[in-house]
């Protein structure tokens, strides 16, 4: 494993240009074209071969993307609909029984903002974001980098979730706030 990889899987920065990320991306996309392509009783496999982990019962509607694959990772009985973006720089997990509505972007990288030269180089970075148990996200939630979000939680339609939010709670808005418990 080269440097930049190692330096992305370990949240530090890392250069987005590298020619083992850009070989990661690019068998990526062809794994995500191939689902994209695919009747829906032969998405399975190919989902297989493109995430770290698909729990029992979960599936994904197409047109799906994302970086790497091997990154995510998602519970049982889960339910991505359709135009998932999920940008993994770094880990997305998402728990069981979750339900992410329709263009929901779930995105862990970040640049720099103050070093602009850093980020003319195609320096960046990226944070972890946690999906628990039992969420539901309406159609369009855009989720920022390193947000947890708990157990149990409701995420209004297109909201931007900027801060973790706590269990049993619906939030929405831009910023997302909390809106009452559940």
């Amino acid at each position: 494993m080269g440097e930049h990889k190692e330096r992305m899987l370990r949240g530090e920065l890392y250069r987005d240009n590298d020619p083992e990320l850009v070989s990661d991306r690019r068998r990526a996309q062809q794994l995500c074209d191939e689902f994209d392509a695919c009747p829906a009783d032969q998405r399975e496999p190919v989902l297989r071969k493109l995430l770290g982990r698909l729990g029992a019962g979960s599936w994904i509607m197409p047109r799906f993307q994302c970086d790497y694959g091997y990154l995510i990772e998602i519970g049982a009985n889960s339910f991505l609909n359709y135009d998932a973006i999920l940008m993994d720089c770094a880990p997305i997990r998402i728990g069981d029984d979750v339900s992410i509505g329709p263009r929901a972007q779930l995105l862990t990288a970040l640049h720099p903002m103050e070093d602009h030269e850093l980020r003319r180089q195609r320096w960046e970075t990226a944070a972890p974001i946690t999906i628990g148990n039992n969420v539901w996200f309406g159609g369009g939630v855009i989720v920022c980098p390193g947000v947890t979000v708990g157990d149990d939680t409701v995420v209004g339609a297109g909201s931007v979730v900027t801060r973790d939010l706590p269990s049993r709670v619906f939030a929405a808005g831009n910023p997302c706030r909390v809106i009452r418990e559940l």
